[in-house]
Formats: structure tokens, C-alpha cells, sequence
């Protein structure tokens, strides 16, 4: 509940805590700008400075809401909630102004060390106000949109009230997928191998249709929140779920959160030489305060907000790169003659590909053979799009079927542009810099960025320190800061999703929903804490292969959950035993595969590959398409030699009963006949306590919110499950859909 939400004759003590809210997250950025302004001599110093900055600004706050307030009630006027924000970003500017000359003046002899920093490019005082400008926006918009949603309700706070609108729908899901990762991935793949890796992108957009106009429509009819929680209502028992959240969780954490923070990093660290483990614990403090806070509708809204930054600064970029290399014509010409001064003997290694400039590659000898490119890849994008909880999830808080249609359609169209200012400035940044970006002798890469095998990933961050002028590197840090929070925040909000509903809420069926909200946010906590124990890892692992890493892992764990899903949906004789024996198959041979990836070492160019056949012979991409015949070939084998599953358990659960209006007896146990998405809180469970540090813990995590007025259950229920659309809607979106497919279609063929 936020303050434009309290009720008249509401007094001072409430108002004053939204004061003190904000005033403590501008605190929180103040400490941040601190910090990285002026280099702390220990850790002592930087909490010691962190703490009063942030403890005094809060006092600040405190201070001047309850004086604004007991000022209007002694005027008897009404106190505008816009003059709280006004005095709280006044108090924050002169608090800021005054802490940082005051520590100008103390210099070293104070808590920071102010000598020359020996890395990085050093950062101007521009780049400086750039950054924290940001971050205040970020916490402001993360503000305001949890006081727009009720996220005292299970629905509230993890499906947004399911009030979203297509918009904040499509830029969050381009957003949630276009993490730091793909900045730092994406441009060095592209730097060192063209443009096939672009392919990645555009192959998105098919997909995106797909989960509009197939998956989402079954997703609805179903009333799920997780993806798990479909399987179990589809084919019953509790094995499946279980299996699924765990891996799920898994993944998140030593895939997705642990690249995004790498790439981030990595970023950071050669862009500006701050402390990279400082930097990167500050990003993901302030990412899990307003997801604690605000929950899916203040990730979603600051997805938007950091898509648009995302767009905007890699295009300035972009046209900067191009402009120097002469447009698309000169980065044909200098990119095909980017060799490294310092070559290996006796090979060509140094030499980019032949077929750089070109999507379709030969099935055998291509780095990213075509059919694996088109069909694997498929399968790949399938389980991202389609049945991952962190994408699914945004489309599933749309307010309606066509807003999560044109959701997806927007997110297909955002995703034809990273092509353009992803991949093509990787390759510019080979092309003007082919020593650095291109080395290919192991000593010499060493050197330059601290990884023998290569320094293509280095290509996008060195494009900014060399070519941005002051002030556009800070925004260019802004994107990456974007990038890594918005990737950070969806992983955040939708493990916690995960967690909550089909893991602890089984463990504690009887838990109410304020137990459920607390135990969601403390988890998101929990992931922050493994986030940053990962980091140091992460600095030793193996940066040059780190996109094919990812796509690697996910090839050899992501196929059977798509044939899962795949069958679910299209095929009602598939049952529990199929699903499951098909899932623990696929798991197998996926690791057994990932063994023996990680048992042999590739050789450098040059040198012979003594690997066996399954690694030299098949692209992961191949194997993708392999593992996902095995695990369906599983499923029907099991499913036909056991019994079916009784029509009546499998209403709205799969393509062709999207429709049906007949009575779902459903398969899932005593635990989740309740669906904790529509409990109704009694009046009781809204008693804030007695403490005041306990009310105020609540209030800043938005537990406290009243559940009158709102619909019934069966009301809520039936609106929210419904596949209605407006018929003009519904052609709209249907256009739309055609026309970013024909354009996806033009681009692939261009560009084949």
C-alpha cells in the first residue's frame, strides 16, 4: 500500500513511513555513489559510510514527512503526496552535496582513499551523475509501481494483480532474456565468429508467436501460476513438480545468475577498474530491495523503463561504431582483413571466417551449422520462451489474452534488434582493434584480458572505452547495469515464485498467505547471498567460452522439458509415467553428454581434436534435436504401455479442451486444492502487530495491504481464466503477428 492508496483520516505515522521509505532508498543510492566515488580503504570503511549515509538520510526523511504532515493538519489543508517526493529528493541532493565535498576535503586522511586508480579509464564526474541519476529513477519507478498493485496477495505480488498491459508485457520480456550475458556473449561471438550468432536472436520471434498463440491461451484455461504447477495438475502426482522446481532453481542460479553477474562485471571492471566484487554486490543489493519490495509489477515497470535505456544507449553506440568504420560496406571490407599483428605459426587462426557475413552455414563444418541453427535451436528457444518461469510468468500477469498476445509480438519485434547493436558493433570492435579483440597467440591474450584461449568477449565493453565520449560511457554503464538488474530482477521475482508455491507451500500446506509472502521475499534474500558467494568463481572460469557454455549446458537439460511440455499440450494420451520416465531419460543422456563435454578439453585452432566422435562429430545444437526424439520416443513408449489418464481430469489442460466448459476433476493432492493464489486473507491476517520494527517491515514489503473490496475468488477465477477477446483486438494482434514474422522471414533470407 502505497501512500497515494491510504484512506482519509489515515495519520501521520503512516505517512511519514512512505517518507522514510523513499528516503532510505535514495540513502541507499547516495551510499552506493560513495562508494564508488571514493574508494574505500577497507570493508570497515565502506559499511561504516554505507550505514550513516543511508541511516541519516532516512532520519531525514522521517523527519520532514511527519513535519509536512502535522504542518497541513495544522493548517487543516490537504498535504499533496507530491510535496513528499519533492522535499525527499531535496534532502537527498543537499545530504549528497554536502557529504561529498565534505569527503573532497578530508581525502585520504578520511574513510576513502582518494589516490589515482591504476585501471580502467577513470570516471569523470559526468559518467558519475549519469550512473546515479539512473539508479534514482530505477528506485523510483520500482516505487511507484508496487504502490500501484496490491502486493499483500499471493496474485498481487507474484502475477501483479494479472492487471498488466501488453506493453510493460513485451519490454519485459526482452529485457528478462537480454541480460548483461548477452551484451558481453553476443558481441564476442559475433567479433569472432560473424554474424550466425544474430540467428539466436531473430529465431526468437517464431517462438514468441508460439507461446502467444499456443502455450499461453492452454496456460490460462488451466489457472496456473508456475510451470510445474501445470504438469502437476496435468498429470497428477507430485515427482514431476518437484523435479522441476529444483531444476529450475538450479539452473538459475549456476546459468543465469552467475553468467548475467560475470558478464556484468566484466564489464564494469574494464570499462572503469572499480573493484569488481564491490561493484557487482552493489547492483544486486539495490535489484533484491525493490523486488523485495514491490514484487512482479515493479519488475515488470522497471523492465520497461531499463528496456528503453537498454535500446537507447546501444544504438547511440552503434551508429558511433558504424561511423567509424564506414558503414555496413566498410565493416565488410576492414572486419575480413581484422588480423592480430602477433599470429600463431602454420595456421590460419588469425584469419576471420569466410562465411562471416552469413547466417546459413555448412551443416558439417559450420561453427553454427544451419539445420542446427533452424531446428535445434527451436527446441532450445521452446523451453526459454515457452515454459521457463521466468518468461512465461510476465505474459501470465497480462490482464487479458490479447494483451499477452501483443506482448509477445512486441518482445519478437524488440528482439530483431540486437542483430544490429549487439552483434554488429562486436564485429566493429574486432575490426577496429584486432591486436586486443582478436588475439589469437596465448600469451599476448593473456595479457590483454587474463584469458589465454581469446578476448572476443572483451569486444563490446572495449568498444565503449575507446570510442564514447564522457558522459555516454556512464550512460553506457547505465545499459549494462540495466541489462544485468532487469535479468536479475526476473530470476529474483520468478525463483521465488517457484519456490514459494511448489516447494515450500507443499512442505506447509496449511501456511497462510502472509507466511507464503514472507518466505518469497526472504528467499529472494537467499539467492542474493549464493549470487554473491558465486562471484569469486566466476572470475576464474573460462570467459572465452562462456556463450557456448550456456548454450551448451542448456542443450544438454532444457530438450526433455520441452518434449514434456510439447506432449502435454498436443497429446492427451500422455501420462504421469511417460512424463516422468521420458524427463529421468533425457537427464541421463544430457548428463552423461555434459560429462564428457567437461571431461575433454577443446583444442586450439590448429592442434588435432582427439575427442571422441559424440563431441567432435555433433554440434550441441544437433545433440538438442537428438536428446528431444529420445525423451518423446520415452513418453509414448511409457504412456502406451500404461493406463491413460480419465477425460475428466484433462479439461482445459491441453490444446484441444482449451475450450471445454465441463467440471475439471483435478489430479493434484489435498495441498493445492487451494489454489494460494486466490486465498482470501481473513481480517485478522491484515492485524499489523505490536513491535514497531515489525510494522515497519511489513509495511516496506507491502504486507499490509486490505483485501476488502476486492472480487470473490470464483468471481476473480472465471475473469481471469477466460480466452475471451475483443474481436478487433484479436485481428490486431493477428496482423501484427504476420508482419513480424514476414519481417523476420525477409531478414533471415537477406542475411542467409
Amino acid at each position: 500500500m502505497g501512500y497515494w492508496d491510504l484512506p482519509e483520516g489515515t495519520d501521520c505515522v503512516e505517512k511519514t513511513w512512505i517518507t522514510t521509505k523513499l528516503a532510505t532508498a535514495l540513502g541507499l543510492v547516495g551510499s552506493a555513489y560513495h562508494i564508488v566515488a571514493f574508494q574505500p580503504d577497507s570493508a570497515v570503511a565502506a559499511v561504516q559510510r554505507a550505514t550513516n549515509t543511508t541511516v541519516t538520510m532516512a532520519t531525514m526523511g522521517a523527519i520532514f514527512g511527519m513535519a509536512t504532515c502535522l504542518s497541513a493538519q495544522a493548517r487543516e489543508a490537504p498535504d499533496d503526496p507530491l510535496n513528499y517526493f519533492i522535499g525527499g529528493c531535496a534532502s537527498g541532493i543537499f545530504l549528497g552535496a554536502r557529504t561529498h565535498s565534505a569527503m573532497t576535503e578530508r581525502g585520504s586522511s578520511g574513510f576513502y582513499n582518494t589516490a589515482p586508480r591504476s585501471t580502467g579509464l577513470g570516471v569523470e564526474t559526468a559518467d558519475i551523475a549519469v550512473v546515479v541519476v539512473y539508479l534514482i529513477f530505477v528506485m523510483v519507478v520500482g516505487i511507484w509501481s508496487s504502490m500501484r498493485t496490491n502486493r499483500s496477495t499471493v496474485g498481487g505480488y507474484f502475477l501483479a494483480g494479472r492487471s498488466m498491459t501488453w506493453w510493460p508485457i513485451g519490454a519485459s520480456l526482452m529485457s528478462s532474456n537480454v541480460g548483461s550475458g548477452l551484451f558481453i556473449g553476443l558481441a564476442g561471438t559475433g567479433a569472432a565468429g560473424g554474424l550466425a550468432v544474430g540467428g539466436f536472436e531473430w529465431n526468437a520471434a517464431w517462438v514468441l508467436v508460439a507461446l502467444g498463440w499456443i502455450f499461453i491461451p492452454v496456460y490460462i484455461a488451466a489457472g496456473v501460476v508456475t510451470m510445474p504447477e501445470y504438469l502437476a495438475k496435468r498429470f497428477g502426482g507430485q515427482r514431476i513438480r518437484i523435479y522441476m522446481s529444483v531444476l529450475s532453481l538450479i539452473l538459475y542460479i549456476f546459468t543465469k545468475i552467475s553468467t548475467d553477474i560475470f558478464s556484468g562485471a566484466l564489464f564494469i571492471q574494464v570499462s572503469f577498474g572499480w573493484d569488481l566484487y564491490l561493484s557487482t554486490g552493489i547492483l544486486l543489493l539495490v535489484t533484491s530491495a525493490y523486488t523485495v519490495a514491490g514484487g512482479l509489477a515493479a519488475v515488470i515497470y522497471t523492465d520497461a523503463l531499463q528496456t528503453l535505456i537498454m535500446v537507447a544507449g546501444a544504438f547511440a553506440l552503434m551508429f558511433i561504431a558504424f561511423s567509424e568504420v564506414g558503414w555496413y560496406e566498410g565493416l565488410v571490407d576492414r572486419y575480413m582483413s581484422a588480423a592480430p599483428s602477433m599470429t600463431v605459426t602454420n595456421n590460419t587462426c588469425h584469419l576471420p571466417r569466410s562465411d562471416a557475413f552469413h547466417l546459413f552455414r555448412d551443416p558439417v563444418s559450420g561453427d553454427l551449422p544451419w539445420p542446427g541453427l533452424v531446428f535445434g535451436l527451436t527446441v532450445l528457444a521452446t523451453w526459454v520462451w515457452c515454459t521457463d518461469q521466468v518468461i512465461v510468468q510476465r505474459s501470465l500477469s497480462a490482464k487479458s489474452l490479447s494483451h499477452a498476445k501483443a506482448g509477445s509480438v512486441l518482445g519478437g519485434y524488440l528482439k530483431l534488434l540486437p542483430m544490429f547493436f549487439v552483434v554488429m558493433p562486436g564485429m566493429i570492435s574486432r575490426a577496429l582493434f584486432p591486436d586486443e579483440v582478436g588475439c589469437v597467440d596465448p600469451v599476448v591474450c593473456q595479457r590483454v584480458c587474463g584469458a589465454a584461449v581469446g578476448c572476443s568477449n572483451i569486444a563490446y565493453p572495449k568498444l565503449v572505452v575507446e570510442l564514447m565520449p564522457v558522459g555516454m560511457r556512464g550512460l553506457m554503464l547505465a545499459v549494462m547495469f540495466a541489462a544485468l538488474m532487469s535479468s536479475l530482477t526476473s530470476i529474483f521475482n520468478s525463483s521465488s515464485t517457484l519456490f514459494t508455491l511448489d516447494l515450500y507451500h507443499r512442505a506447509r500446506p496449511k501456511a497462510s498467505e502472509m507466511e507464503l509472502m514472507i518466505v518469497g521475499r526472504v528467499f529472494i534474500l537467499v539467492l542474493v547471498c549464493v549470487s554473491l558467494l558465486w562471484i569469486p568463481v566466476i572470475q576464474t572460469a573460462n570467459s572465452g567460452q562462456l556463450f557456448d557454455y550456456i548454450q551448451s549446458v542448456t542443450s544438454f537439460l532444457a530438450p526433455p522439458i520441452t518434449a514434456v511440455f510439447l506432449m502435454a499440450i498436443f497429446w492427451p494420451r500422455a501420462n504421469e509415467q511417460g512424463a516422468f520416465w521420458g524427463l529421468m531419460t533425457g537427464l541421463v543422456v544430457g548428463l552423461i553428454r555434459m560429462g564428457l563435454e567437461f571431461s575433454y578439453t577443446i583444442p586450439s585452432c590448429g592442434q588435432p581434436d582427439h575427442r571422441p566422435a559424440i563431441l567432435a562429430d555433433v554440434h550441441y545444437l544437433y545433440f538438442a534435436l537428438i536428446l528431444l526424439a529420445i525423451t518423446s520416443l520415452t513418453i509414448v513408449a511409457v504412456s502406451l504401455a500404461s493406463a491413460p489418464i480419465p477425460k475428466e481430469h484433462l479439461y482445459r489442460l491441453t490444446w484441444w479442451s482449451r475450450y471445454s466448459q465441463e467440471p475439471r476433476i483435478d489430479l493434484t493432492g489435498p495441498w493445492q486444492t487451494s489454489d494460494p493464489v486466490n486465498l482470501d486473507t481473513s481480517p485478522d491476517s491484515n492485524r499489523l502487530p505490536d513491535s514497531w520494527w515489525q510494522r515497519a517491515a511489513l509495511r516496506f514489503c507491502g504486507l499490509t495491504g486490505s483485501s476488502s473490496g476486492s472480487p470473490s475468488p470464483v468471481t476473480e477465477n472465471i475473469k481471469l481464466n477466460s480466452l475471451q477477446e475483443e474481436p478487433l483486438w484479436g485481428i490486431v494482434c493477428n496482423v501484427n503477428a504476420l508482419l513480424l514474422l514476414t519481417i523476420n522471414v525477409f531478414l533471415w533470407g537477406y542475411f542467409s
